[in-house]
């Protein structure tokens, strides 16, 4: 893991492909720009943990109709 200080305006820079940009800090809140390859999925954390619950749920479904 690596944890890094930006300040609104600077950069960080994954691979070739990707950049995360923060455009504005507001007291807690902070405001990102990512640039990445269509073929990159971004998710925000509440969504991708959503998508694996749902994951989840299909797999038992699958698992109960077999059984």
């Amino acid at each position: 893991m690596l944890v890094l200080t930006r300040k609104a305006g600077e950069s960080v820079y994954i691979g070739q492909d990707i950049s995360v940009t923060i455009v504005k800090v507001n007291g807690r809140q902070v405001r990102l720009k990512i640039d990445a390859p269509r073929e990159v999925p971004i998710l925000r954390e509440e969504l991708r943990n959503q998508e694996f619950d749902l994951d989840l749920d299909s797999l038992m479904l699958k698992t109960e109709l077999t059984n």
